[in-house]
Protein backbone atom coordinates (compact mmCIF):
# COMPACT_ATOMS: atom_id res chain seq x y z
CA UNK A 1 0.00 0.00 0.00
CA UNK A 2 1.42 3.44 -0.88
CA UNK A 3 2.37 5.58 2.09
CA UNK A 4 -0.43 7.72 3.50
CA UNK A 5 0.06 11.49 3.10
CA UNK A 6 0.74 13.11 6.47
CA UNK A 7 -1.68 15.82 7.55
CA UNK A 8 -0.60 16.76 11.08
CA UNK A 9 0.64 20.26 11.89
CA UNK A 10 1.57 21.18 15.49
CA UNK A 11 0.61 24.50 17.08
CA UNK A 12 3.33 27.14 16.69
CA UNK A 13 4.26 27.11 20.39
CA UNK A 14 5.20 23.42 20.31
CA UNK A 15 8.17 24.03 18.07
CA UNK A 16 10.32 20.95 18.73
CA UNK A 17 9.95 17.23 19.35
CA UNK A 18 10.51 17.42 23.10
CA UNK A 19 7.81 20.04 23.66
CA UNK A 20 5.47 18.03 21.44
CA UNK A 21 6.18 14.97 23.61
CA UNK A 22 6.25 16.44 27.11
CA UNK A 23 3.58 19.17 27.14
CA UNK A 24 0.59 16.91 26.31
CA UNK A 25 1.79 14.34 28.85
CA UNK A 26 2.10 16.87 31.66
CA UNK A 27 -0.75 19.28 31.06
CA UNK A 28 -3.57 17.65 29.16
CA UNK A 29 -6.69 16.89 31.19
CA UNK A 30 -9.62 14.88 29.88
CA UNK A 31 -12.95 15.37 31.61
CA UNK A 32 -16.00 13.17 31.54
CA UNK A 33 -14.54 9.66 31.28
CA UNK A 34 -15.92 7.32 33.92
CA UNK A 35 -14.56 3.80 34.18
CA UNK A 36 -15.97 0.63 35.62
CA UNK A 37 -13.11 -1.62 36.68
CA UNK A 38 -13.13 -5.38 36.24
CA UNK A 39 -10.44 -7.74 37.53
CA UNK A 40 -9.74 -10.68 35.25
CA UNK A 41 -8.11 -13.89 36.49
CA UNK A 42 -5.56 -15.01 33.93
CA UNK A 43 -4.90 -18.62 32.90
CA UNK A 44 -1.57 -18.55 34.76
CA UNK A 45 -3.29 -17.63 38.04
CA UNK A 46 -2.50 -13.93 37.97
CA UNK A 47 -4.77 -10.95 37.31
CA UNK A 48 -5.33 -8.09 34.87
CA UNK A 49 -7.34 -4.98 35.72
CA UNK A 50 -9.37 -3.60 32.83
CA UNK A 51 -11.42 -0.41 32.76
CA UNK A 52 -14.68 -0.25 30.83
CA UNK A 53 -16.40 2.86 29.50
CA UNK A 54 -19.74 1.66 28.19
CA UNK A 55 -22.31 3.66 26.26
CA UNK A 56 -24.45 0.74 25.12
CA UNK A 57 -22.73 0.23 21.80
CA UNK A 58 -22.40 -2.90 19.71
CA UNK A 59 -18.86 -1.95 18.74
CA UNK A 60 -15.88 -2.02 21.09
CA UNK A 61 -12.56 -0.19 21.15
CA UNK A 62 -9.73 -1.98 23.00
CA UNK A 63 -6.87 0.31 24.01
CA UNK A 64 -3.27 -0.59 24.91
CA UNK A 65 -1.18 2.04 26.72
CA UNK A 66 2.51 2.89 26.58
CA UNK A 67 5.51 1.94 28.72
CA UNK A 68 4.81 2.62 32.41
CA UNK A 69 1.42 4.00 31.47
CA UNK A 70 -2.09 2.96 32.46
CA UNK A 71 -5.73 3.50 31.57
CA UNK A 72 -5.74 6.90 33.28
CA UNK A 73 -3.27 8.54 30.90
CA UNK A 74 -4.70 11.50 28.94
CA UNK A 75 -3.93 9.93 25.57
CA UNK A 76 -5.97 6.87 26.57
CA UNK A 77 -8.86 8.80 28.07
CA UNK A 78 -8.94 11.20 25.13
CA UNK A 79 -9.35 8.27 22.74
CA UNK A 80 -11.98 6.66 24.98
CA UNK A 81 -13.98 9.88 25.08
CA UNK A 82 -13.77 10.39 21.32
CA UNK A 83 -15.13 6.92 20.56
CA UNK A 84 -17.76 6.99 23.31
CA UNK A 85 -19.17 10.11 21.64
CA UNK A 86 -19.65 8.03 18.50
CA UNK A 87 -21.52 5.30 20.37
CA UNK A 88 -18.57 2.93 20.70
CA UNK A 89 -17.84 1.19 24.00
CA UNK A 90 -14.24 1.23 25.20
CA UNK A 91 -12.07 -1.14 27.20
CA UNK A 92 -8.71 0.21 28.39
CA UNK A 93 -6.63 -2.59 29.87
CA UNK A 94 -3.79 -2.14 32.34
CA UNK A 95 -0.72 -4.31 31.91
CA UNK A 96 0.40 -6.49 34.79
CA UNK A 97 1.70 -4.21 37.58
CA UNK A 98 0.30 -1.07 35.90
CA UNK A 99 -3.11 -0.78 37.57
CA UNK A 100 -1.87 0.53 40.91
CA UNK A 101 -1.26 -2.89 42.46
CA UNK A 102 1.64 -5.27 41.77
CA UNK A 103 0.66 -8.46 40.01
CA UNK A 104 1.17 -11.74 41.81
CA UNK A 105 3.66 -13.58 39.61
CA UNK A 106 7.35 -12.96 39.02
CA UNK A 107 6.53 -11.99 35.44
CA UNK A 108 5.31 -8.46 34.90
CA UNK A 109 4.72 -6.97 31.45
CA UNK A 110 6.90 -6.52 28.41
CA UNK A 111 6.58 -5.07 24.94
CA UNK A 112 5.79 -8.40 23.31
CA UNK A 113 3.05 -9.56 25.69
CA UNK A 114 0.48 -10.21 22.99
CA UNK A 115 -0.88 -13.17 24.96
CA UNK A 116 -2.38 -10.79 27.50
CA UNK A 117 -3.97 -8.66 24.77
CA UNK A 118 -5.49 -11.79 23.24
CA UNK A 119 -6.86 -12.81 26.64
CA UNK A 120 -8.48 -9.39 27.15
CA UNK A 121 -10.03 -9.36 23.68
CA UNK A 122 -11.47 -12.85 24.04
CA UNK A 123 -12.86 -12.01 27.47
CA UNK A 124 -14.68 -9.01 26.00
CA UNK A 125 -16.08 -11.10 23.16
CA UNK A 126 -17.46 -13.70 25.56
CA UNK A 127 -20.13 -11.19 26.58
CA UNK A 128 -21.71 -11.56 23.15
CA UNK A 129 -22.34 -7.82 23.01
CA UNK A 130 -19.93 -6.90 20.23
CA UNK A 131 -19.92 -7.77 16.56
CA UNK A 132 -17.06 -5.38 15.80
CA UNK A 133 -13.82 -4.72 17.69
CA UNK A 134 -11.20 -2.08 16.96
CA UNK A 135 -7.71 -2.00 18.43
CA UNK A 136 -5.73 1.13 19.30
CA UNK A 137 -2.23 1.10 20.77
CA UNK A 138 0.29 3.72 21.79
CA UNK A 139 4.06 3.23 21.84
CA UNK A 140 4.67 -0.05 23.72
CA UNK A 141 0.98 -0.85 23.31
CA UNK A 142 1.31 -0.26 19.60
CA UNK A 143 4.11 -2.81 19.40
CA UNK A 144 2.02 -5.33 21.32
CA UNK A 145 -0.94 -4.67 19.02
CA UNK A 146 1.03 -5.06 15.78
CA UNK A 147 2.73 -8.21 17.05
CA UNK A 148 -0.65 -9.64 18.03
CA UNK A 149 -2.13 -8.98 14.61
CA UNK A 150 0.82 -10.38 12.67
CA UNK A 151 2.28 -13.29 14.62
CA UNK A 152 -0.70 -15.63 14.16
CA UNK A 153 -3.07 -13.79 11.83
CA UNK A 154 -5.33 -16.81 11.24
CA UNK A 155 -6.08 -16.92 14.97
CA UNK A 156 -7.07 -13.26 15.36
CA UNK A 157 -10.80 -13.15 16.19
CA UNK A 158 -12.94 -12.32 13.18
CA UNK A 159 -14.67 -9.54 15.12
CA UNK A 160 -11.46 -7.47 15.03
CA UNK A 161 -11.97 -5.37 11.91
CA UNK A 162 -9.38 -2.56 12.03
CA UNK A 163 -6.52 -1.16 14.11
CA UNK A 164 -4.68 2.13 14.55
CA UNK A 165 -1.39 2.56 16.41
CA UNK A 166 0.73 5.58 17.20
CA UNK A 167 4.40 6.27 18.01
CA UNK A 168 5.42 2.62 17.82
CA UNK A 169 8.98 1.30 18.34
CA UNK A 170 8.56 -1.55 15.87
CA UNK A 171 12.30 -2.28 16.15
CA UNK A 172 12.91 -2.57 19.89
CA UNK A 173 16.69 -2.87 19.91
CA UNK A 174 17.46 0.26 17.93
CA UNK A 175 14.70 2.20 19.69
CA UNK A 176 16.05 1.22 23.12
CA UNK A 177 19.43 2.56 22.07
CA UNK A 178 17.95 5.77 20.63
CA UNK A 179 15.85 7.07 23.55
CA UNK A 180 17.52 10.16 25.09
CA UNK A 181 18.98 9.79 28.57
CA UNK A 182 16.55 12.20 30.21
CA UNK A 183 13.61 9.98 29.24
CA UNK A 184 15.49 6.75 29.95
CA UNK A 185 16.31 7.78 33.50
CA UNK A 186 12.70 8.71 34.19
CA UNK A 187 11.51 5.31 32.98
CA UNK A 188 14.23 3.48 34.91
CA UNK A 189 13.21 5.27 38.10
CA UNK A 190 9.59 4.18 37.67
CA UNK A 191 10.56 0.64 36.71
CA UNK A 192 12.92 0.51 39.68
CA UNK A 193 10.04 1.06 42.09
CA UNK A 194 8.26 -1.93 40.57
CA UNK A 195 11.40 -4.05 40.76
CA UNK A 196 11.63 -3.17 44.45
CA UNK A 197 8.12 -4.57 44.87
CA UNK A 198 9.13 -7.71 43.01
CA UNK A 199 12.24 -8.02 45.17
CA UNK A 200 10.10 -8.00 48.31
CA UNK A 201 7.85 -10.66 46.80
CA UNK A 202 10.65 -12.76 45.27
CA UNK A 203 13.86 -11.84 47.12
CA UNK A 204 15.82 -14.79 45.73
CA UNK A 205 14.90 -14.07 42.11
CA UNK A 206 15.05 -10.27 41.82
CA UNK A 207 18.39 -8.67 42.66
CA UNK A 208 18.32 -4.92 43.32
CA UNK A 209 22.03 -4.58 44.11
CA UNK A 210 23.45 -1.49 42.37
CA UNK A 211 20.22 -0.83 40.50
CA UNK A 212 21.05 2.88 40.55
CA UNK A 213 24.03 2.18 38.29
CA UNK A 214 21.81 1.14 35.38
CA UNK A 215 21.91 3.71 32.60
CA UNK A 216 20.12 2.16 29.62
CA UNK A 217 17.20 -0.01 28.57
CA UNK A 218 19.50 -2.77 27.25
CA UNK A 219 21.05 -3.00 30.73
CA UNK A 220 17.64 -3.11 32.40
CA UNK A 221 16.19 -5.59 29.94
CA UNK A 222 19.22 -7.86 30.17
CA UNK A 223 19.03 -7.93 33.96
CA UNK A 224 15.27 -8.00 34.52
CA UNK A 225 12.92 -8.18 31.51
CA UNK A 226 14.64 -11.10 29.78
CA UNK A 227 15.06 -13.53 32.70
CA UNK A 228 11.65 -12.68 34.20
CA UNK A 229 9.85 -13.47 30.94
CA UNK A 230 11.69 -16.44 29.49
CA UNK A 231 14.12 -14.71 27.14
CA UNK A 232 17.81 -15.58 27.00
CA UNK A 233 18.95 -11.97 27.24
CA UNK A 234 18.02 -8.49 26.02
CA UNK A 235 19.14 -9.33 22.49
CA UNK A 236 16.79 -12.33 22.41
CA UNK A 237 13.96 -10.27 23.89
CA UNK A 238 14.29 -7.52 21.31
CA UNK A 239 14.55 -10.02 18.46
CA UNK A 240 11.47 -12.00 19.46
CA UNK A 241 9.24 -9.17 20.73
CA UNK A 242 9.78 -6.57 17.98
CA UNK A 243 6.70 -6.22 15.81
CA UNK A 244 8.46 -5.23 12.58
CA UNK A 245 9.06 -8.85 11.59
CA UNK A 246 5.29 -9.53 11.79
CA UNK A 247 4.05 -6.55 9.78
CA UNK A 248 4.05 -8.48 6.51
CA UNK A 249 1.49 -10.91 7.95
CA UNK A 250 -1.17 -8.42 9.09
CA UNK A 251 -4.49 -9.15 7.38
CA UNK A 252 -6.80 -6.41 8.61
CA UNK A 253 -6.58 -2.70 7.71
CA UNK A 254 -4.05 -1.22 10.15
CA UNK A 255 -2.83 2.37 10.39
CA UNK A 256 0.64 3.10 11.82
CA UNK A 257 1.38 6.77 12.56
CA UNK A 258 5.02 7.51 13.51
CA UNK A 259 6.20 11.11 13.55
CA UNK A 260 9.56 11.63 11.86
CA UNK A 261 10.78 13.74 14.78
CA UNK A 262 9.82 11.20 17.46
CA UNK A 263 12.75 11.24 19.95
CA UNK A 264 12.11 7.59 20.88
CA UNK A 265 12.19 6.09 17.40
CA UNK A 266 15.18 4.96 15.35
CA UNK A 267 15.32 4.88 11.56
CA UNK A 268 14.33 1.20 11.68
CA UNK A 269 10.99 2.17 13.22
CA UNK A 270 9.69 3.56 9.92
CA UNK A 271 8.79 0.39 7.99
CA UNK A 272 8.36 1.86 4.53
CA UNK A 273 9.05 -1.34 2.61
CA UNK A 274 6.65 -3.40 4.71
CA UNK A 275 3.88 -0.85 4.14
CA UNK A 276 4.52 -0.79 0.40
CA UNK A 277 4.32 -4.58 0.20
CA UNK A 278 1.33 -5.20 2.50
CA UNK A 279 -2.01 -3.80 1.22
CA UNK A 280 -3.41 -3.91 4.76
CA UNK A 281 -0.68 -1.77 6.37
CA UNK A 282 -1.02 2.01 6.08
CA UNK A 283 2.02 4.02 7.18
CA UNK A 284 1.72 7.73 7.95
CA UNK A 285 4.88 9.69 8.85
CA UNK A 286 4.17 13.32 9.78
CA UNK A 287 7.23 15.54 9.99
CA UNK A 288 6.27 16.47 13.54
CA UNK A 289 4.24 15.13 16.44
CA UNK A 290 6.83 13.96 18.96
CA UNK A 291 6.17 10.77 20.91
CA UNK A 292 2.48 10.19 21.69
CA UNK A 293 1.94 13.92 21.19
CA UNK A 294 -0.07 15.10 18.17
CA UNK A 295 -1.55 18.10 19.95
CA UNK A 296 -3.47 20.45 17.68
CA UNK A 297 -4.62 23.05 20.18
CA UNK A 298 -5.26 23.09 23.91
CA UNK A 299 -8.55 24.79 23.13
CA UNK A 300 -9.66 21.65 21.28
CA UNK A 301 -10.96 18.59 23.09
CA UNK A 302 -9.87 16.34 20.23
CA UNK A 303 -6.23 15.60 19.37
CA UNK A 304 -5.03 14.68 15.89
CA UNK A 305 -4.43 11.07 16.92
CA UNK A 306 -8.06 10.75 18.03
CA UNK A 307 -9.50 12.39 14.93
CA UNK A 308 -7.24 10.22 12.79
CA UNK A 309 -8.31 7.02 14.55
CA UNK A 310 -11.98 7.94 14.25
CA UNK A 311 -11.66 8.54 10.53
CA UNK A 312 -9.67 5.39 9.83
CA UNK A 313 -11.57 2.99 12.08
CA UNK A 314 -15.17 4.20 11.85
CA UNK A 315 -15.32 5.93 8.49
CA UNK A 316 -12.86 3.49 6.90
CA UNK A 317 -11.27 6.46 5.20
CA UNK A 318 -7.54 6.07 4.60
Amino acid sequence: MPLVPAQYKPPFYLFNSHLQTIIPSLFRQVAGVQYERERLRTPDNDFLDVDWSRVGGSKLLVLSHGLEGDSQRPYIQGMVKAFNRQGVDALAWNYRSCSGEPNQLLRSYHLGASDDLDFVVRHALQSGCYHTVYLVGFSAGGNITLKYLGENPAEVPAQIKRAAVFSVPVDLKSSAQKIPKVYTQRFLKSLGRKMEQKHRMYPDQVDMHNYNLLRSFPEFDDRYTAPMHGFKNAEDYYARASSRQFLKNIRIPTLLVNAKNDPFLSEACYPVQEAQENPCLYLEMPDEGGHVGFTESFSKDLYYSEARALRFLLEEDV
